[in-house]
């Protein structure tokens, strides 16, 4: 294996194993309070442009990782989609059953 290939493999296994805990827990716990929609869509939108640059180069640990990021994004972009928005929903539904007011702008932001 050359030096450049096993540098590459050597830092795909890094960088995925470092973002797979915020990944793992986003799951288990459903809180993504502290994520950012415009981040998340800005980050997805890059990645499918940057699929064009990955797919012209030969195989090999940059579309490993790229492969990585795609499906780890749009899986928090979804998820984010899911269980943040879909709370805020479930919340304001609640408190206009009670005859509540709705959520205040600071808990919609």
């Amino acid at each position: 294996m050359e030096l450049a290939t096993l540098a590459g493999t050597v830092s795909t296994v890094l960088f995925a194993t470092a973002n797979l805990p915020m990944v793992v827990k986003a799951v288990r716990s459903r809180d993504l309070a502290s994520y950012s929609l415009p981040a998340l869509w800005m980050g997805n939108i890059g990645n499918l442009f940057h699929t064009f640059y990955v797919v012209t180069l030969p195989f090999g640990p940059v579309w490993v990782l790229h492969g990585f990021y795609l499906v780890t994004m749009l899986a928090m972009l979804a998820m984010y989609l899911r269980y943040r928005v879909g709370s805020r929903h479930d919340r304001r539904q609640r408190h206009d059953r009670r005859g509540a007011p709705g959520p205040s702008r600071r808990e919609l932001a």
